[in-house]
């Protein structure tokens, strides 16, 4: 019987196939060590509480304001005429002109409030009087500045966080007032007894506008406190808890 002769590796052969197992034995060793021994970073993450981060709060957005500044108010310019065009409080010029004289109630500078006062060169057209100018510097305005204040010191510390709410118009009981009537030479729009509604401290509150009048087809204070004196310094123009009463009408 004859057996098959199956090849051997020599000596040398083993010694390569043992020092290559060896090698790759210590080169697994050196990478698991490796894995093992974590970095500085890899220490501190282990190290630090687990703690998940808190997402930082939304910030709560300014509210809006109920009755937003629109647009600047146009002035009224010299060589415009009078037109017999019916106001609306509902015009975005309208809601301009009552953000300026809240501005001025609320602060307290009565600068801010005349754009919504009646023009002087519309003031110059309508009065059959020998100095309007004059009246209207001297009288209007004047009462005008007076009444702001008053006004201001009605709403005591809180002014600036006072919001004005709404303008109650009683656009129905608007009168044309003719020419020839309460020393006037052209006619024009007349409403009494408006109210600005504001919010102070929670509450609802208002005052009167004692007197709008038109000047092409917009609507302009004329008389805030009072059309009527009753002494010195300004007047506020019922002043009452919530939205009060508009009117009586009446007057020029």
């Amino acid at each position: 019987m004859r057996f098959r002769r199956t090849a051997l590796p020599g000596i040398a052969a083993l010694a390569a196939l043992l020092a290559a197992g060896c090698s790759q034995a210590a080169g697994t060793g050196t990478a698991a060590s490796a894995a093992r021994t974590s970095s500085p970073a890899a220490v501190a993450a282990r190290s630090a509480p687990d703690v998940t981060p808190t997402p930082s709060p939304t910030p709560t957005p300014s509210p809006t304001p109920v009755w937003p500044v629109v647009l600047p108010v146009p002035s009224a310019r010299a060589g415009e005429h009078q037109t017999s065009a019916r106001p609306r409080a509902s015009s975005r010029v309208f809601r301009a002109e009552m953000t300026d004289l809240w501005a001025a109630v609320a602060s307290g500078r009565t600068t801010l409030g005349l754009p919504a006062f009646f023009p002087l060169v519309a003031y110059e057209q309508v009065k059959a009087i020998g100095d309007p100018a004059a009246d209207w510097h001297g009288r209007l305005v004047a009462e005008y500045r007076e009444d702001i204040a008053a006004a201001h010191a009605l709403l005591g510390g809180g002014g600036r966080r006072a919001t004005l709410v709404r303008v109650v118009v009683p656009e129905s009981e608007s009168d044309w007032i003719q020419p020839g009537v309460c020393d006037n030479r052209i006619g024009y729009w007349h409403v009494a007894g408006a109210r600005l509604v504001y919010r102070l401290r929670g509450q609802t509150r208002s005052i009167g506008i004692s007197t709008l009048i038109s000047w092409r087809g917009r609507w302009y204070v004329v008389h805030l406190g009072g059309e009527l004196r009753t002494g010195a310094g300004g007047m506020v123009d019922q002043p009452a808890a919530g939205t009060g009463t508009p009117g009586p009408p009446g007057g020029c």
